[in-house]
Parts: C-alpha cells; structure tokens; sequence
C-alpha cells in the first residue's frame, strides 16, 4: 500500500503540500494546492500497472489508483443511524427530526458546500412552444430561467416535453446533461443526446417515457456554472460572490452543489407549471452529474426519484474503500466540484464525518436508481453498489424496501423489486439503453398518469 504524507492546512492564501515519497519511486515535489487561489491544476501523473491499467499518482498525498480487491485495507464505515453524540436512531420521526439534519449539515459544510444566502433568483418565462414535436407525440415547451437582474444576467435554458393527449398533470423526468453553456452547444431540441456525455444514451427513452404518459425535461449543465478550473467561477456562483470575495468560502458551494441548485430552481419552475404533476418528479445525470442529481435529490425533499449514473467518487462510491478514482484525486484535479473543506480529508479517509451511503441515505424513502459499468472500474461499481447496501438500514427504518443482497449481483440482472434499484451492465461509463429501461420499469411501481387519449 502506498505511504500517504498528512495533509497540512494552513490559513494562508497558498497552501502546500509536500507528498511524501512512494515506495520504489521518486519524491514529488511540493504542490500547491490551488482551491485557494483558482489556479489550473497540474497534469496528471499516469503510470500503468502489471496488468497494464492506468494509474495516476495523487498530486496532493501521493497515492496511486489500486484496481485490486486484496489490496483494499480494512475500513470501517460509520453508521448513519448512529447520532454525532452516540445515539442510536430508533424511529422514523428521530431520523427525520434529528439525525437527517446533522448528516445533511455535515455534507453541506465539509464536502460539497452550502449554497450561500446571496445565491440569485431566479425568473422563469416560457419562450417558446411546439404543440406539435416528435411528429405530434409531444408539446415542447422551451423555458427560459434569468438568473438575477441586468441585461447580462444568465440563463438557464429547460426543454420540455409533455405528452400531447395528456389529459392534466403527468410525472416528469428532468435530466442534466453535459451540454449549455457558452462554447458547450448543447443538444438540439428533440435530439438524445451522444452516448456516454449525454442523458439517454443510445436509443431513444425518450419515446418510451412519452408512451407511458410522463413528461421529460432537459438542462445542460453549463447554463449553471462552468466545468473547469476557469470557467468554474463565471456563472451563478460569480453572481453569489459579496462585495470584495474573490471565491466561495471553505464551506460554501463548489460546482456540483450549484448544479444541484438549478436543478432544484427548475423545480419551482415545475411548481408553477399546470403541466407538471409535482408529487412526481425524478431526475437523472451521469458521471459528475450523477454525483449532482443524487446530492440534488439528497438535500430537495420535493424531488420523487433519482437515477444516478455512474456517479463514482463522491457519489455513490464509498471513499473509504480504496479502489478506482479516489477522494485524494477529486480533491486537487476537479477541485472546483466542491467546498474547500474538502481538502482536510485528502489522505485521511477515516476522518470523513460520514462516508457516500450517508448521502444515499438522505434520499431515502424515496426511490433510488444506481448503475456501475463492467469496463468502468475507474468510478467503482462495486464500491458503488456497497455504498447502496450500507444505506439499506435507513430505507428499512422508514418501512421501505432495501436492494436486499449484500452481493454483488449477475451481470446484467437489473435489482428492481424494491425501492432501491441497480444495475451492473457490462459495459463502459454510460447509462445504457437497458439501464435506462430497468429505471423507467422500477418507476412504474411509482409513477401514476392521468387519462390519455
């Protein structure tokens, strides 16, 4: 196992790390880390391992990617049902009243950030309307969402499409996908996104959600905030900045809480939009927004559902577990994710106030859909599907069922008889076209529409 060096965090403006030599290897030198400071990140130091896999060396501790389960060290995971002051959570109003709160708090402030009180408003117009989309199948409606006042206040663009013989109200899928922005050219109306960047995959879900009588929603994450180092300040957390502060505090949002935040705010959207039953909205996003819309579902009880596609690291992954990306990785390479305060536990897994299935638990009751793919060990499936199992106790506290296996299950066996669901497809990072129909079959136990024609 690779020697970590402790993780020195200063009050200064420029905090260094010095990485302490690896075994058989050369002393790197020291890092800077740049959370403070908005700078780019250095490269990415790949080696490959005796069985030729890619490994990288974390620029702020030193570690390297383990891909072996024997290499794994023992750890232990906190237990979500035990409170900060030793008590055991015994029923579902201590869960609700007490114990929820304090995990959610912790999330907040240690790893992803709270969203701070100058986060914008946000005003909705509908731009414009197709009655006619997807060859008659569908109304489109194109939302426009100004974030906070001036001409060159901006906006978050929502494509819309409900069934057009949909007689009121229907459930809604919002998905997040990896397009909007300036530069990003986000998907074209009424168009799936690619494989593998996009919501949907290959295929076309978007048929089959309209047939079952929902309606479908799409944002890209770009219209939020930016996703690199320099464009990672340029949109509503520049606009949340106060007079004189240069970047969000330790503790406040890094991009994927903001994310997690349009998301929400196209909620209220939904709110207000006769078309829309509100009791019943799901989201989805893969990768980084897997990450995103299981922490948007975490934090916004309004949500009904969440798919979360290969969310990986800081996750659905569980951090202690030492296999794939890890905690060390995220922190220095896509920094700018999350709160500063992230950076006390680089090397010091152990000292997290809770780990991934303490996210996963905040969802609960509600339902849940995960996947991991066989060709991507970098984001962990099993660690993934452990992560799902570990927060089986909050789901069975509050009279729902759990996935019901501590195994690893078959490969491409959908679990979706409960109200935790998962697949383990076999192939690479992307939510497939058999994921997504394992996820729309595990809603149809929730989803209810009114008449359709």
């Amino acid at each position: 196992m690779v020697p970590r060096s402790k993780h020195l965090l200063t009050l200064g403006l420029f905090v260094s790390v010095t990485i302490a030599a690896v075994a058989q290897g050369p002393q790197s030198p020291p890092v800077t880390n740049p959370a403070l400071t908005g700078e780019a990140p250095l490269p990415r130091l790949g080696e490959k391992d005796a069985d030729g896999r890619t490994v990288y060396r974390a620029r702020l501790t030193g570690h390297l990617t383990n891909y072996y389960e024997e290499k794994i060290r023992p750890y232990t995971l906190p237990d979500p049902l035990t409170t900060d002051d030793g008590r055991r959570v015994v029923d579902a109003q201590m869960w609700l009243k007490e114990r929820r709160p304090e995990i959610l708090k912790m999330f907040q402030t240690e790893i992803y950030g709270r969203v701070p009180d100058t986060a914008p408003r946000v005003r909705w117009e509908v731009a414009t309307v197709d009655a006619n989309a997807r060859d008659g199948a569908a109304v489109m409606k194109r939302v426009v969402g100004t974030m906070g006042e001036g001409p060159d206040a901006p906006a978050m663009n929502v494509t819309m499409y409900t069934p057009a013989r949909a007689r009121g109200p229907v459930p809604m899928i919002l998905t997040i996908t990896f397009g909007g922005g300036p530069g990003r050219g986000g998907t074209a109306a009424g168009q799936a996104p690619s494989a593998g960047r996009g919501a949907v995959g290959q295929g076309d879900p978007i048929a089959d959600i309209l047939a079952r009588g929902w309606g479908y929603a799409t944002i890209g994450y770009g219209d939020i905030e930016g996703d690199t180092y320099n464009t990672s300040l340029s949109r509503v957390r520049k606009l949340a900045l106060k007079p004189g502060q240069n970047r969000p505090a330790p503790d406040e949002w890094g991009t994927i809480s903001a994310w997690a935040w349009g998301i929400s705010r196209i909620v209220d959207y939904f709110e207000s939009d006769k078309s829309v039953d509100t009791k019943q909205i799901a989201i989805e996003g893969h990768s980084r927004l897997g990450k995103t819309v299981l922490w948007a579902g975490a934090q916004d009880q309004r949500i009904a559902a969440v798919f979360s596609s290969c969310g990986g690291e800081m996750g659905a992954a569980l951090a202690r577990r030492d296999y794939g990306e890890s905690l060390d990785d995220m922190a220095y390479d896509f920094y700018w994710q999350f709160a500063g305060n992230i950076h006390n536990y680089a090397g010091q897994w152990d000292k997290l106030p809770g780990d991934q299935h303490f996210v996963i638990s905040l969802v609960a009751p509600r339902p849940l859909f995960l996947n991991g793919g066989l060709g991507d060990q970098w984001s962990d499936p099993k660690g993934e599907f452990l992560g799902a199992v570990a927060a089986g106790p909050v789901y069975r506290l509050l009279g729902k069922k759990d996935l019901g296996t501590t195994e690893l299950p078959a490969m491409d066996r959908p679990i979706i008889d409960g109200d935790m669901g998962w697949n383990y497809h076999s192939e690479g990072h992307l939510a497939t076209p058999a994921d997504w129909q394992a996820f729309l079959i595990f809603l149809d136990k929730y989803f209810k529409v009114p008449g359709v024609q």
